[in-house]
């Protein structure tokens, strides 16, 4: 993709994925949920996952799994409200960025 990712919109990405789970969800998953929308390595996911646990977005558990212990990640209610926000923003933002792509004619449209 030619569109830079910055923090915030990898933040809400993250935070969307993990919400998808009730229960929680690891790490590799994660990473596999994420890339199917835009193309991040697992180096640059896992500072993200911290960032958001250190901000009470997410919290984190061990489970066992297949003799050892793997790390699962889940949105806490500061995290549903961060992505509530996230995805409000989104659809601002969006619809601005449409009314300029799109041109004149919707340009007095209402966002």
């Amino acid at each position: 993709m030619v569109f830079h990712t910055g923090a915030a919109l990898l933040d809400a990405i993250v935070l969307a994925v993990v919400s998808m789970e009730e229960t929680g969800t690891y790490g590799y998953r994660i990473t596999q949920d994420v890339r199917k929308v835009i193309d991040v390595s697992e180096s640059t996911l896992y500072p993200v996952l911290r960032r958001l646990q250190k901000d009470e977005c997410l919290e984190v558990y061990d489970r066992q799994f297949e003799g050892r212990n793997r790390r699962y990640y889940k949105v806490t209610e500061k995290g549903i409200a961060q992505l509530d926000f996230y995805r409000e923003e989104w659809k601002n933002y969006t619809c601005k960025i449409s009314d300029i792509f799109d041109g004149a004619d919707r340009m007095n449209t209402i966002c």
